[in-house]
């Protein structure tokens, strides 16, 4: 099953102790309790079951000997071995947030819009709508990325603001010293700006680290703002999703211009990511769901993810219910053929 990962971050190149590791298998923001581990979780299991092979360790290592031989190899080695192996074409990166891809990967940018307002340098109020739009990149990405739903949550109002709004707001901004952009006028500015330019706009939805409001999370809260875009003919991503995926796939069938993705999930729920898989085409027209991994820091992220969705999407279609002429054009059309469409690669 060919693969492309239509969004994901870096891998670090720096060696990681054992908290630095664990820390990485976990939304949370706090390590575990003295005498647990992340790696007791669907996703530490995963790891040991998947990874440790390709780093020449049996599978089911245990983590002390998985982090000794990830330590032997080195960074640069661990990281080619697993991304190599995860046997995907191209990574879209989200390059507003986290380490840089490994520069052997095939790999397109995302830009951030929230990173490129907080970037703006010399900005004034009245200038600040001409000043994003003059920082927004549009040579050489394939789409713009919104984290609102951290920020204040996806029950925005779904309208453009005014450009006395912007004025007003960016002006607030400014005064408080240009904190992190929660403003809600400001963030819808860079949405609907972002929107003009015509590419994949992607949205974070479902569950993250401890920053955002889960249930403010949840994409059926975005109906507003998918029927006011619906004739623009913007593609809109839905990330992530779980474990309001079933809502997802709903929005995806509704609306033409909607997609989505169960990335993050498929790496958390490890040996259940056939039922989340499952649950993501319950609904959803196969045209509309996309690949992603969403790996951050860990190249073991960017290895499990294609394995997993593999392996899910393999036993979905492996019951007799599908023929297998039907099975191979659809694991085309969500491995890789949507993704090729939707971003022109």
């Amino acid at each position: 099953m060919r693969l492309i990962d239509h969004h994901c971050h870096g891998a670090v190149e720096t060696p990681l102790d054992r908290a630095g590791f664990e820390a990485y298998l976990t939304e949370s923001d706090r390590a575990a309790p003295e005498g647990c581990s992340a790696f007791d979780s669907q996703l530490g299991f995963a790891v040991r079951r998947w990874c440790a092979p390709v780093l020449g360790l049996p599978a089911h290592a245990p983590p002390g000997e998985y982090l000794a031989r990830r330590a032997s190899l080195g960074p640069a080695e661990v990281n080619r071995r697993l991304i190599e192996a995860a046997r995907v074409e191209t990574f879209l990166v989200d390059t507003g947030y986290g380490p840089e891809m490994p520069i052997y990967a095939d790999s397109r940018e995302i830009v951030r819009l929230e990173a490129v307002a907080e970037a703006l340098d010399g900005v004034t109020a009245a200038g600040f709508a001409a000043a994003f739009e003059e920082a927004l990149p549009a040579e050489r990405i394939y789409g713009y990325k919104s984290v609102i739903a951290y920020r204040i949550g996806l029950d925005f109002d779904p309208e453009p603001p005014t450009k006395r709004e912007v004025t007003r707001a960016a002006g607030r901004w400014l005064r408080q010293g240009r904190p992190r952009l929660t403003d809600s006028v400001l963030l819808r500015h860079l949405i609907w700006a972002g929107l003009e330019r015509g590419l994949p706009l992607q949205f974070h939805t479902g569950f993250g680290d401890p920053d955002l409001d889960l249930a403010r999370c949840a994409p059926a809260l975005m109906t507003g703002f998918l029927a006011a875009t619906r004739d623009r003919g913007v593609p809109i991503m839905l990330l992530h999703c779980y474990p309001f995926h079933r809502q997802a796939g709903y929005l995806a069938q509704a609306f033409p211009h909607v997609y989505l993705d169960v990335g993050l999930a498929v790496n958390h729920v490890g040996a259940r990511a056939t039922a989340v898989v499952a649950e993501s085409l319950e609904l959803a027209p196969f045209h509309k769901v996309l690949y992603s991994s969403d790996a951050y820091g860990l190249a073991e992220l960017h290895y499990l993810g294609a394995v997993l969705f593999r392996e899910a999407f393999g036993a979905i279609t492996r019951d007799g219910l599908w023929s297998p002429s039907d099975a191979e054009r659809v694991a085309e059309l969500v491995g890789s053929g949507n993704a090729r469409r939707v971003y022109r690669l």
